[in-house]
């Protein structure tokens, strides 16, 4: 990934905004997103009763063109990887596949918008003095905002939950016991942004009848399968991509509401339980802090 500067956006390794080769003149879709949601006239009454809102998928409308003075071929190549990732099928004609939108505003770190490049238009008019008008279309799904760097944590099922010495440790030593049966393992996750994260979970066999808790809201995803050593099963929650795979790319069937299971901001804990006699077995959890808006108001940030 490539440094971005303030009022810069990249797609597809191809950098706009100021600085770059494609000026950007203005950018619709960035603010709150539109909402659906009902609006019921009220009978034989003023006004009318609203129901729930919710977000619709975010769309950004770029006004940009490719400027290469005296080079027509360096804005053609522009355009064209443009056009490549607008067509890339391991995007297009996947269901629910998305690729990276990348974006620097003043005042915030880079954050990211998943979705797909629906529209790239071009005017070839003055394409001859280096000058190519773009139209260009992205739309996102899931409309928040996520952080540039994923994060992670690894969970193995032969470390002890709990137990040890109670600081400060004075006479006589009290020791507690921890969880012997070698079942349940917490780690710590933080999303840092402002709203629900939502995780996606690895977990690695050799193991059986895995269970994933998170434990402030007791929500669980339970798979009654058993994973093979050298295999692993990958649960996405994330918005659009609600799916338990195995490594072959085989789906995995489970009653447990994957869109429920979410990171909320700060710091929360995670847990899982299986059968694992050899104790080789492990889970991985990662995430993006998610966020409302591009630039979050409470934000102090530093470049």
């Amino acid at each position: 990934m490539s440094e971005l500067t303030d009022f810069q956006l990249e797609i597809a390794g191809v950098r706009l905004g100021h600085g770059t080769s494609v000026p950007v003149a203005q950018i619709e879709g960035l603010a709150r997103p539109a909402v659906r949601g009902e609006v019921v006239e009220q009978p034989n009454a003023d006004g009318a009763w609203l129901g729930a809102d919710w977000y619709e998928a975010r769309t950004l409308r770029i006004d940009c063109g490719v400027k290469t003075p005296g080079d027509p071929a360096a804005a053609a190549r522009i355009v064209a990887q443009l056009e490549e990732a607008a067509d890339d099928p391991r995007v297009r004609t996947v269901g629910g596949a998305v690729t990276a939108l990348r974006i620097k505003w003043p005042g915030a770190p880079v954050r990211v918008l998943f979705g797909r490049l629906r529209k790239v238009e071009a005017s070839w008019e003055q394409a001859a003095l280096g000058w190519v008008p773009l139209d260009l279309e992205f739309t996102a799904p899931d409309p928040r905002y996520y952080a540039d760097v994923e994060q992670s944590v690894g969970l193995r099922l032969g470390w002890l939950s709990g137990g040890g010495f109670t600081a400060p440790v004075q006479a006589p030593i009290r020791v507690s016991d921890g969880d012997q049966s070698g079942q349940d393992r917490p780690g710590w996750v933080t999303n840092n942004g402002t709203v629900d994260a939502y995780p996606v979970i690895t977990v690695y066999g050799p193991c059986a009848n895995p269970v994933i808790t998170h434990v402030e809201t007791g929500r669980r995803i339970d798979l009654g399968i058993t994973v093979p050593a050298g295999e692993y099963v990958r649960v996405d929650t994330r918005p659009g991509r609600r799916t338990v795979t195995r490594q072959d790319g085989g789906t995995v069937a489970t009653t447990s509401p994957l869109g429920s299971f979410r990171l909320p901001k700060g710091r929360s804990e995670v847990r899982w339980t299986a059968s694992d006699p050899t104790a080789s077995a492990r889970l991985t959890v990662a995430w993006r802090d998610a966020f409302k808006t591009l630039v979050n108001p409470k934000e102090n940030f530093v470049p």
